[in-house]
């Protein structure tokens, strides 16, 4: 599967550790497609770190691209914060022939969107996120944001404003729901997360646990916000090797 952040494919051949991509796609399935929900994807070192030399790329091995490959396949829209697109060096997303073809069969377009959220719009249009994607991108701000750059980003990308001064996320979703996109992965980054906590339309957390010690001064998976307790429910822990695939449904 050639995708942004380097999703393994459900056809790769060899088992990711001790899971496979026919397992996980059971694992991760959705209860109903119709029901908007939100899903956060992180990986995270034992002692906390969300990444490893500025990115989370290193914290993850095969187990983990596997996984985030199925939960893009399941998903109809990708969501990810602008800082994440420059930190990660997101490109275009496509999904393999393989996941196109479990798609097709399971009634859901090839590719998923998508998404990308920024207030200060300080995005190139000419960025391989823009430029390398299978699918038109959306980009989602607020009223208040620069109405120069929201034009040019207009001529590469479908543009959602919601919210007047910020990006209000619970009218995120619901428009994404609106626009035939109720499925959303959200890939990051930690700011992002953390203002969908605050909104409380955190549904699930996919929680890679990577079998290392960082140290260091590496953030969390969340950052900023207020602090809140917002109870979870355990729906599996599957060992990969030394990794923890790691899957968690919000109690409502």
């Amino acid at each position: 599967m050639s995708t942004a952040g380097g999703g393994a494919s459900l056809d790769d051949g060899e088992p990711a550790g001790e899971v496979d991509g026919a397992r996980l796609l059971a694992a991760y399935a959705l209860p109903d497609r119709a029901t908007p929900r939100v899903r956060m994807n992180f990986v995270m070192s034992v002692d906390g770190a969300v990444t490893l030399d500025g990115r989370s790329g290193g914290l993850g091995d095969d187990a983990d691209r596997l996984a985030m490959g199925v939960l893009r396949t399941l998903a109809d829209v990708v969501l990810v914060g602008a800082g994440t697109v420059r930190a990660e060096g997101y490109g275009g997303l496509g999904l393999g022939e393989a996941d196109v073809a479990w798609r097709r069969e399971h009634g859901l377009a090839d590719q998923p969107r998508i998404a990308v959220v920024s207030s200060a719009l300080e995005l190139d249009p000419g960025h391989p996120f823009f430029a390398e994607t299978v699918l038109r991108p959306i980009v989602v701000t607020h009223a208040a944001s620069d109405p120069g750059r929201r034009a040019a980003l207009a001529e590469v990308a479908d543009v959602l404003v919601c919210g007047a001064t910020a990006v209000d996320v619970l009218p995120m979703r619901d428009a994404l729901a609106a626009a035939g996109l109720p499925q959303v992965l959200c890939e990051g980054g930690p700011h992002l997360f953390a203002s969908l906590v605050e909104a409380d339309a955190v549904d699930e957390l996919c929680l890679s646990l990577s079998p290392l010690l960082v140290s260091g001064d590496a953030g969390r998976i969340t950052a900023g916000g207020h602090e809140h307790a917002r109870r979870m429910r355990l729906v599996h822990a599957i060992p990969a090797g030394d990794l923890l695939l790691l899957r968690y449904a919000r109690e409502r």
